[in-house]
């Protein structure tokens, strides 16, 4: 069950967005803050072009005001938002490239690594020193020490799902949506955990998703872009750090690692063999080419999530 706080803090984050959106969208039309679509996408997608993109600054405006009305109250909200906001920021930069600067591929993928690992090598090691490098295995219902492999295993995990949340933001309400799910677990097993200060800033994260999933449902009146997409990234995966459960979400980001494994087997597969494995990766674009409408692609895959967050609690109740 969620506690007052936490759905005081859904409430006001989605509200934040149903206020600030509709003035938002006209004006991210006036700057010209148009969806570039690339021409190695899905035809259907062309017709995309043009819609205001970079709506995740919203989202961040959402998620921050909402934590700063309880930080007082619940102060280690203060370092999922950090974290969060310096992913956001990397996007940010990586959209105004694309969309203000007209430079289609945006910040060269090694300089948005090398970003992505600073943000985490820097985040993880201030965590390890006030919580530990100890992380909770479900299955085996311990903590585990990583010691000094801590930081470079749990960054390169950070990274990971950083990007597999960017890759997943590729159809209208699909990271939203995946990431509502994603993060009203996460409020659950924080408050499971007795973390209310988690609770609070993944009830951030939810609010924020279902409010922007007015917009950004098909047919999507604004996009979030790298913006949105990386910040939401972040902060759920520094929840997870926050909460030392890892592994846990990596089962109910289940669909995040399958988005992109697809990328990566997709690569692997032709430079081996000169053949596709899928259609079009990541594996969204593949069931859209096999002739399915969008709305349904969406809405299957957040049935799969729902179900990957069953199998997480499951796996706790194991």
């Amino acid at each position: 069950m969620l506690d007052i706080d936490t759905i005081l803090a859904i409430i006001i984050s989605f509200l934040i967005i149903l206020i600030v959106m509709p003035v938002a969208i006209p004006f991210l039309r006036y700057l010209k803050c148009g969806q570039v679509v690339r021409d190695d996408g899905p035809q259907t997608h062309h017709k995309k072009s043009g819609t205001p993109t970079m709506g995740g600054i919203i989202i961040f405006l959402s998620i921050l005001i909402t934590s700063l009305i309880f930080y007082r109250k619940y102060p280690q909200i203060g370092a999922p938002l950090a974290c969060a906001s310096a992913f956001g920021l990397i996007g940010f930069i990586d959209d105004f490239i694309k969309v203000v600067l007209k430079r289609s591929l945006g910040l060269r993928a090694r300089e948005k690594l090398v970003l992505q690992f600073l943000i985490s090598i820097t985040f993880l090691y201030f965590v390890q020193r006030y919580l530990g490098t100890d992380v909770y295995i479900p299955i085996l219902n311990r903590y585990v020490d990583l010691k000094w492999t801590y930081v470079p295993v749990m960054s390169t995990l950070m990274v990971f799902t950083v990007n597999a949340v960017n890759l997943t933001d590729g159809l209208d309400g699909l990271a939203s949506g995946v990431t509502f799910i994603v993060g009203l677990f996460l409020a659950i097993i924080s408050i499971f955990f007795q973390k209310h200060d988690m609770a609070i800033f993944s009830g951030a994260i939810v609010g924020s998703c279902l409010g922007f999933l007015r917009y950004n449902a098909y047919p999507a009146m604004v996009f979030m872009g790298d913006t949105g997409s990386l910040m939401l990234g972040g902060a759920v995966f520094a929840v997870a750090v926050m909460l030392k459960q890892p592994v846990l979400v990596m089962i109910i980001g289940g669909f995040y690692i399958i988005e992109a494994l697809s990328v990566i087997l997709q690569v692997i597969y032709y430079k081996l063999t000169k053949r596709r494995l899928f259609r079009m990766a990541p594996l969204h674009h593949h069931f859209e080419l096999l002739g399915w409408d969008e709305a349904k692609v969406v809405v299957v895959f957040w049935i799969f999530t729902v179900i990957f967050c069953l199998v997480a609690l499951a796996v706790i109740q194991i």
